[in-house]
């Protein structure tokens, strides 16, 4: 009996966290912004790799950042040195950002700056490899970063992050020499379970791997805004 209402409760809370998601990426979609879910375990170098990306595309895109953190802010501090809007969220007890907590961050980010002058929204979620996949904030794309001191069973143990995410970055790659580490192992263990996912070895510390990156995520930012002009340029001739 507990476990039918316990099950029924998650479905439940899951439903309204998804509505939720939906108005959220209308509103992003209103904006005219880009959305990127950034989610790892702790360590894996989501804030680092945000350094590096805020820095080789500030003079290409407007970005701004949602930063997801359990109680601190040292993390936006980090990040507010690259002269970008950056709006923290502490989630508390909990371990993964919401589509509620992001509404909250989107409103701030409304409130205190212009958000149609803006290209691209990073969320960088709480660091866990198992609720964040589970609960859409309302991202156009989910990134998942995995880093290969974490081992090559990863994958597998945690299958949904690495079965949700349109792109994957395994880091710290500079450190393969050191370990005993199957990088193609990883990769095959990805592909096994999510056979389309784009998959970029990186290293924040050597810089190798992340032009391709920066790359993708121009790409895909300049594809949104592509099809953001054809569905105006659609409802005018309609």
């Amino acid at each position: 009996m507990h476990q039918t209402i316990d099950a029924t409760l998650g479905i439940n809370l899951l439903h309204a966290n998804q509505s939720l998601a939906n108005l959220n990426r209308a509103e992003f979609d209103d904006w005219g912004v880009y959305c990127l879910n950034l989610m790892s375990s702790p360590g894996a170098g989501k804030t680092v790799l945000l350094e590096k990306t805020l820095a080789a595309l500030s003079g290409q895109l407007q970005m701004a950042v949602i930063e997801g953190d359990m109680t601190t802010e040292l993390d936006a501090e980090r990040l507010r040195q690259y002269d970008v809007p950056v709006i923290a969220i502490n989630t508390g007890r909990s371990c993964h950002l919401d589509a509620k907590m992001v509404a909250g961050g989107m409103h701030s980010l409304e409130h205190d700056y212009e958000p149609a002058d803006l290209d691209l929204v990073f969320v960088e979620n709480v660091g866990n490899l198992v609720c964040p996949a589970e609960f859409e904030v309302g991202e156009h794309a989910k990134v998942a970063l995995l880093s290969i001191t974490e081992g090559e069973d990863k994958p597998l143990k945690y299958p949904v992050m690495f079965q949700e995410a349109d792109c994957l970055l395994l880091t710290k790659i500079d450190l393969a020499p050191y370990l005993e580490i199957d990088l193609d192992r990883i990769i095959q263990s990805v592909r096994q379970m999510n056979p389309n996912v784009r998959i970029f070895p990186v290293s924040a510390k050597t810089g190798e791997g992340l032009d391709p990156w920066f790359k993708w995520v121009q790409l895909q930012v300049a594809l949104r805004q592509q099809s953001a002009k054809g569905a105006a340029v659609q409802e005018l001739v309609w």
